[in-house]
């Protein structure tokens, strides 16, 4: 640890990157780096400890011995920047500056537009940055100051709070109910032309839950990116499952009454514990919550 303590931090973070993403060119998209200097980076770090910290390979690198070994001493750096950082922002008491927001492709693009062009109205000095994204970014290393989730988040120094649940119905357009007419029940349903996921399994879990026999196979149309699987629905391709605030509001769409619930999903919003008391943050927290709700019909 004294060793690291007296490199250049960026030298660190550049090791780290490469360490846990196995590649210069994917370490170099984390980090917003160009690969050269990322190459540069590693070189410098490896002259001053004058040790070699990777294997080059043909697909990638990987660490040797002594860069394995400053792996656990580098992340320990990591923390305690990060927790230099929260702390700092955290004490940040005016209401204006940036607040970054992660939420899933769905939410980013169906509803956050309206609920965010508003909130700017309401507090003008706050800059919004708004990450679409299905990953999870890690609020403990401010890769964003609130997420919006589909899940309640576990970490630890995570400030959270259910916003709901939103539930999920069978669209099809009146283009497709007038060609292939309107089904009736699961049963029915299943012979038609469906729209599902192509590698996630989560619509198959729930239909499975519900006692039905899905496979990947009944879809006809495959789509892991829900703002796609929604024009898809609205082309007429098929009959696909989305948030039933999206689609009742949709007059080009039809919903399927498949005579059975589909499961719910849940709303979360999450910050790190030191920044929820930022006031900026704490202010769009409270004006993101105020909005979802009504915005993505949300049930307790």
């Amino acid at each position: 640890m004294d060793t690291l303590a007296s490199l250049d931090w960026s030298l660190v973070q550049a090791f780290l990157a490469v360490a846990e993403t196995g590649s210069l060119s994917s370490a170099a998209r984390q980090l917003g780096r160009s690969q050269p200097t990322l190459g540069r980076q590693i070189r410098t770090m490896e002259a001053q400890l004058g040790a070699d910290l990777f294997h080059r390979q043909p697909r990638g690198l990987a660490l040797t011995e002594t860069g394995n070994a400053l792996l656990s001493p580098a992340r320990a750096m990591r923390e305690a920047a990060n927790a230099m950082a929260l702390a700092a922002a955290g004490r940040e008491e005016r209401l204006e500056g940036s607040v970054r927001l992660t939420a899933s492709v769905a939410v980013s693009v169906f509803h956050l537009p309206r609920i965010l062009t508003a909130i700017r109205r309401a507090e003008p000095r706050i800059a919004l940055e708004l990450v679409p994204s299905d990953r999870s970014s890690n609020l403990l290393y401010r890769e964003a100051d609130i997420a919006i989730r589909m899940y309640r988040p576990t970490q630890q120094d995570l400030v959270t709070r259910h916003l709901g649940d939103t539930a999920i119905g069978a669209f099809a357009s009146r283009d497709y109910i007038q060609r292939r007419g309107l089904p009736r029940g699961v049963a029915e349903t299943a012979t038609h032309d469906l729209i599902g996921q192509d590698r996630e399994t989560l619509l198959l879990d729930g239909m499975r839950a519900l006692g039905l026999p899905a496979t990947k196979d009944m879809f006809a149309f495959r789509c892991d990116d829900v703002a796609t699987s929604w024009q898809l629905i609205r082309a007429g391709a098929g009959i696909g499952f989305i948030q039933r605030s999206l689609g009742q509001r949709d007059p080009d769409l039809v919903e399927i009454d498949l005579g059975v619930s589909l499961p719910t999903l849940p709303v979360w919003l999450t910050a790190h514990e030191a920044m929820r008391r930022t006031p900026r943050i704490r202010r769009v927290w409270d004006l993101l919550a105020e909005a979802l709700v009504p915005a993505m019909d949300l049930r307790r």
